[in-house]
């Protein structure tokens, strides 16, 4: 055990040359050195932010969602059949026109009412708006404080408030993975797994290695943005629709400045080029390079999902179906027709001027979709 703790914590792979672990345990007198023990209270953290989670989501959130109309509801289910219900479990849940033809004559339905039955099973087992607001509240709530403290420590060396800062980004990531397989599944799943899994590595090896004014920038420039992308969520499940267009259009500003620029220019340019210069590259000094370059390759992804849905609304006045599939969650409630979906709401959309090719991106975008 200890021959594989000495090969894991090798300090030619973690430290610069001519730096040992024994100059960071034993530093001058006012200095500080993050140590990679620090990061271990971050597992039992984890477990307690996902405890919270769940106690603010069931009396916090819900209570909010419930003062903005936004009740928990019942889906309508299908009618039990046990021929496509079969089909639907082992065959598939979007049958063609070559299957709904063969089920329409077999079961001597009319092929619209086949297409029906699919349509509410689909929807069955989705969760309602009230759990999408809950989840979402949750997430505001939490990268608003976070980024709000962080800004505090952008400029400064390593001091407890630091630190904590540190531990509860980094458990906040730890419960987002963990909570992730149980969460409302997405399409982006692997995406958001991916950077999820970036986030805790960038995290603790930019602790270690005693970057830690790099790492709180790097998480300040995420928090900045995402904290806008969940508020124009609530806005959208809570049908304040102008609210969320505002929402989503700043988001989207500060999301291609913090992303595409500030991150780039600033951080990598410091960490990459910057570094080298003081310091050389060394083994965990490419690591954590290159996984930074692969939490950027994620941004530009995204904001070119955001900028094919702005360009197309401004250009049609709508969002096209295929562009809303390629990002949306599959958790979307599908209405049976257009009246229908009219009718589904008690509550009309407050501010909605039901044309606004705008209005029309903010809703695809942030209906059903996770956070960064």
């Amino acid at each position: 055990m200890a021959a594989l703790s000495a090969w894991f914590w090798n300090e030619r792979f973690w430290l610069p040359h001519n730096v040992t672990w024994a100059d960071l345990a034993d530093p001058a007198p006012g200095v500080e050195y993050p140590k990679a023990g620090h990061l271990l209270t971050a597992l039992p953290l984890a477990l307690g932010i996902f405890f919270v989670r769940i106690f603010f989501e069931r009396f916090i959130a819900s209570s909010c969602a419930r003062s903005l109309h936004v009740h928990p509801g019942v889906g309508r289910r299908a009618q039990p059949n046990a021929v496509l219900e079969k089909v639907f479990t082992s065959i598939t849940q979007n049958p063609d026109s070559r299957h709904l033809s063969g089920l329409s004559k077999q079961l001597d339905w009319e092929v619209r009412k086949v297409q029906r039955w699919f349509r509410h099973r689909r929807n069955q087992d989705k969760p309602s708006t009230h759990t999408k607001f809950c989840e979402s509240m949750w997430r505001f709530t939490f990268y608003l404080c976070v980024f709000t403290y962080g800004l505090h420590f952008l400029w400064q060396v390593m001091t407890p408030g630091l630190y904590h800062y540190y531990v509860t980004e980094l458990a906040f990531y730890w419960s987002l993975m963990f909570s992730q397989f149980i969460d409302i599944k997405r399409k982006d799943f692997l995406i958001m797994f991916i950077h999820h899994l970036a986030t805790v590595c960038l995290i603790s090896f930019s602790y270690v290695n005693n970057m830690a004014r790099v790492g709180s920038l790097v998480m300040c420039v995420h928090d900045a943005s995402d904290f806008l992308l969940e508020a124009a969520k609530l806005a959208n499940y809570a049908k304040y629709q102008r609210l969320c267009d505002s929402l989503f259009i700043l988001f989207s500003v500060i999301f291609f400045i913090t992303r595409l620029v500030i991150y780039p220019i600033w951080v990598l340019n410091s960490t990459m080029f910057e570094s080298w210069a003081i310091v050389g590259p060394y083994p965990s000094w490419w690591v954590f390079n290159v996984l930074l370059l692969v939490l950027q390759l994620l941004h530009i992804i995204w904001a070119y999902l955001i900028a094919r849905i702005a360009i197309k609304a401004i250009m049609r006045g709508k969002v096209c179906n295929d562009v809303r599939s390629d990002i949306e969650s599959s958790s979307e409630e599908e209405a049976d027709t257009p009246s229908d979906s009219l009718k589904a709401s008690p509550h009309p959309n407050k501010g909605e001027n039901g044309t606004n090719g705008h209005c029309a991106a903010s809703k695809a975008w942030v209906q059903n979709h996770n956070s960064w």
